[in-house]
């Protein structure tokens, strides 16, 4: 072996330092893979290890063999990559992009290290050098392939009715489009052959711009020739639907003690009185719910409250609740009108403690505001406000999301939640089991149930149902069935008999994983949609990512550290679970669109897991995990206050959830983060999004959803247009037009796809992060699409109180 050349003092303390960082890299390796291989994991980040550890030291001592080895064990990667992932572009990146950076500079020294041929070498060097970038071409590639798997026609075009009573055409009325939620749009002026020609026609800015907690997620209404919307703290605005110009606002005064995790207002409701002179005061009315837990309804005309509803235009839904505490009880979904009665759920912020505020469903006369049922499940008996000392039932399963109203049968459909302390049993009662994560059909003449639906059995997972139902009047052996089509956050999709509730395809019952910290509360089956699931296959070993071969073996150690056994593995607290889907999992509060000319379904979804532990309550309180009620925490939010910070954080990021009242507080790592470099633990795709036969239940087209440009290592944007798939939030509308327009992905684009194909055909940079449902109307003969750019902290999208409408340029409409 020859040495450094002598005469090279500078060059030869470069290879130095080059091989010393091997010999790190490779010592980091060793000690992981060793720990891999104990826990039965895979042997190559140990034997790589110490093979690299050699190279870097033969690199040291100016060895031209330490290059060789280290092509060796690059060829070597190559070939165990291509054994482990095949040619997934994405899988292949953790394993070969950062060998590959690193055999360059390797292959760099090789010429310096000999006296004669060096010229030879220096060609070799190059050579390989070439083919190393050819390799990394090759991978880039694969990355961005669109993966949209070969589109399909439908088995054949099955239209499906339209149950609302009031039409989607022109205008959209309701939050889900009409008050079927089917977030479909007839008109077609806006086309896949003309979409690229998109211009944005007017913007308009809330001002409403909370500096934490921050997700405004609106969907406006447009009325006639007014939009109307809510900011992220519940103001109203009136504009133009021509122009953007406010016409009039109105501030319902909500305080930021207030504010839950998220400041959102998803949406408003619309409702005008039969028979009522319009030319009187709230004839027409916006009705809102609020942070604070109150209705609020104002003139559609003027701004002004209604002064027939409640007190001065608002009525609490917080009484009889005992005064929760700020921030505990929220309004943050666009309430639902049925015969009148405006029906509305509530958020209780979730984790804090197992005797949080009651989830009683409450109806109140659109017009006056009086009270005309509540709906508490442990009180069947009880029609409206408890006695007088008494509250309605703490702690029982709440709906934060957003119903759907059935005015033709008289029912409102609520998707419901679980009971406080999402990710423990033992305390529930016989009432909280049979109608949490439950769709439940209320009668809003009677306010009880008629039937319900559950997807969980004691759900300890937080797969509350987070997605509005959408109704369709469905063709079935040769008769028109009502039915709801129902998604959920563990990906199954059901469809079922909106009468009765029954499934119109087949549900089965399979065995699940059984133990964890409450062995006798698992149920030993949970139902399956044998229609369609979201969900894809359990993640293996071989699933974990990173940045490089170092971060992806700390997730390997950490799969294989954690308890798993698949889907529906339940809660550990020695050691962590890992819980896939997470629980924003498959189809969140966006909910589904459906095409009921094309027969249709469209659905963007989550594809991550969660990294969870339960953490007993000893060790919790250490932490200092109280509920936002507790002394102890008002206290140490003062201090924080005063140092100009906040305690409040999300389980996105980690911090501990107090479930006070139960003997577990819980972690959850949401996404499962790697601590380093904040890149996620399962490899791409996240998001994705896809198109699914309504008659069959057979997948037409599935494609990663979101590109990589917002996103990279240690929080630092990438900026590459690479469709990595990336997490979302929010939902799509769908035209007749034969577009999908989404924005929802954390790269803040808003997008038309081509239904048929799944090929993106236009896309915007957004000024904020997209997370809400876009809107489609019609003004004067032009098309608009409406997006709120308001951000969103726990996607971490920039913030913005941004509403921008597209449309085509003045004259081609």
């Amino acid at each position: 072996m020859a040495s450094i050349q002598r005469n090279s003092g500078s060059v030869s303390l470069l290879v130095r330092i080059l091989g010393a960082v091997i010999a790190l890299i490779g010592l980091v390796l060793a000690i992981g893979g060793i720990q891999l291989i104990t826990l039965g994991g895979s042997l190559y980040y140990g034997v790589v290890g110490i093979l690299m550890i050699l190279s870097g030291l033969l690199l040291f001592l100016g060895r031209s063999a330490g290059v060789w080895l280290y092509v060796a064990i690059f060829v070597g990667t190559v070939i165990w990559a291509l054994w482990e992932v095949g040619l997934n572009g994405w899988a292949l990146v953790p394993r070969l992009v950062a060998p590959l950076v690193l055999l360059i500079p390797i292959l760099a020294c090789l010429p310096l290290m000999r006296r004669e041929g060096g010229g030879r070498l220096a060609m070799g060097s190059l050579a390989l050098v070439v083919l190393a970038t050819i390799v990394f071409g090759f991978i880039v590639a694969q990355a961005n392939q669109p993966q949209i798997q070969s589109p399909v026609p439908a088995a054949s075009p099955v239209p499906v009715g339209d149950p609302a009573v009031v039409k989607v055409g022109a205008d959209w009325p309701a939050w889900g489009g009409a008050d079927s939620a089917q977030r479909y749009s007839p008109l077609t002026q806006i086309t896949r052959d003309n979409v690229g020609d998109l211009v944005r026609a007017w913007s308009f800015r809330t001002g409403d711009l909370p500096e934490e907690r921050y997700g405004a997620e609106t969907t406006p209404l447009k009325i006639g020739d007014t939009l109307y919307l809510c900011s992220a703290r519940n103001r109203l605005f009136a504009l133009d639907a021509r122009t953007g110009e406010q016409k009039w606002t109105y501030d319902p005064q909500v305080s930021d003690d207030d504010i839950p995790y998220t400041a959102a207002c998803r949406g408003v409701a619309y409702y005008q009185s039969a028979g009522a002179d319009p030319a009187q005061p709230c004839a027409a009315r916006i009705i809102e719910g609020t942070l604070d837990g109150r209705l609020v309804a104002v003139d559609t005309r003027t701004g002004q409250p209604c002064q027939d509803f409640g007190t001065n235009g608002s009525v609490s839904i917080k009484q009889g609740m005992g005064d929760p505490y700020p921030g505990m009880v929220s309004i943050t979904s666009a309430p639902v009108i049925v015969r009148g009665v405006v029906v509305t759920g509530h958020q209780v912020l979730d984790g804090q403690k197992r005797w949080n505020a009651s989830g009683v469903i409450q109806g109140f006369d659109a017009v006056t505001g009086e009270l005309r049922f509540a709906w508490d499940m442990m009180r069947p008996d009880l029609t409206g406000l408890p006695p007088e000392g008494q509250t309605f039932t703490p702690g029982t399963p709440n709906m934060w999301t957003t119903a759907t109203a059935d005015e033709g049968l008289g029912l409102v459909y609520l998707p419901m939640g679980n009971s406080s302390a999402d990710y423990y049993s033992s305390t529930r009662r016989p009432a909280e089991n049979e109608y949490s994560t439950s769709l439940v059909a209320l009668d809003v003449t009677t306010g009880k149930p008629r039937w319900h639906f559950q997807t969980v059995r004691r759900d300890v997972w937080d797969y509350d149902l987070g997605s509005q139902a959408t109704l369709i009047d469905l063709p079935m052996d040769g008769a028109v069935v009502p039915a709801v089509i129902l998604p959920s956050k563990q990906g199954d999709i059901y469809i079922l008999d909106r009468r009765t509730g029954a499934p119109l395809h087949q549900v089965e019952e399979r065995r699940v994983p059984q133990g964890g910290v409450e062995p006798s509360q698992r149920s030993p089956t949970q139902p399956f949609s044998l229609f369609h699931t979201l969900r894809k296959p359990d993640l293996t070993e071989r699933s974990m990512w990173g940045m490089s071969p170092i971060d992806q073996m700390f997730c390997r150690i950490q799969f294989r550290q954690a308890a798993y056994d698949g889907y529906f593995t339940p809660p550990t607290s020695d050691r962590h679970w890992i819980q896939y889907p997470g629980y924003n999992g498959g189809s969140d509060w966006g909910g589904i669109a459906v095409d009921p000319v094309r027969g249709v379904i469209v659905a963007n979804y989550n594809d991550m897991p969660n990294h969870n532990r339960l953490v007993p309550r000893a060790e919790a309180d250490r932490q200092g995990w109280f509920s936002r009620d507790d002394p102890r925490y008002i206290e140490r939010e003062k201090e924080a206050a005063n140092r100009g910070g906040s305690l409040i954080k999300s389980t996105a990021e980690g911090a501990g959830d107090p479930q006070t009242g139960v003997p577990y507080a819980i972690n959850v790592n949401a996404g499962w983060r790697v601590k380093f470099t904040g890149l996620l633990c399962k490899e791409p795709p996240y998001g994705g999004m896809r198109t699914i036969d309504l008659r069959t239940g057979r997948t037409l087209w599935d494609r990663p959803f979101g590109t990589a440009r917002k996103n990279g290592p240690f929080a630092i944007p990438s900026m590459l247009p690479l469709e990595i798939g990336t997490p979302n939030n929010g939902g799509s509308v769908v035209t007749a037009g034969g577009l999908i327009f989404i924005a929802a992905a954390t790269d803040d684009l808003i997008r038309a796809i081509d239904i048929e194909t799944g090929e993106t055909v236009w896309s915007d940079v957004l000024p904020a992060g997209g997370q809400a449902n876009p809107m489609v109307y019609e003004q004067d003969g032009r098309q608009y699409l409406v997006i709120m750019a308001g951000g969103h902290h726990f996607m971490e999208t920039p913030i913005g109180d941004h509403v921008i409408a597209y449309a085509l340029p003045e004259g081609r409409a």
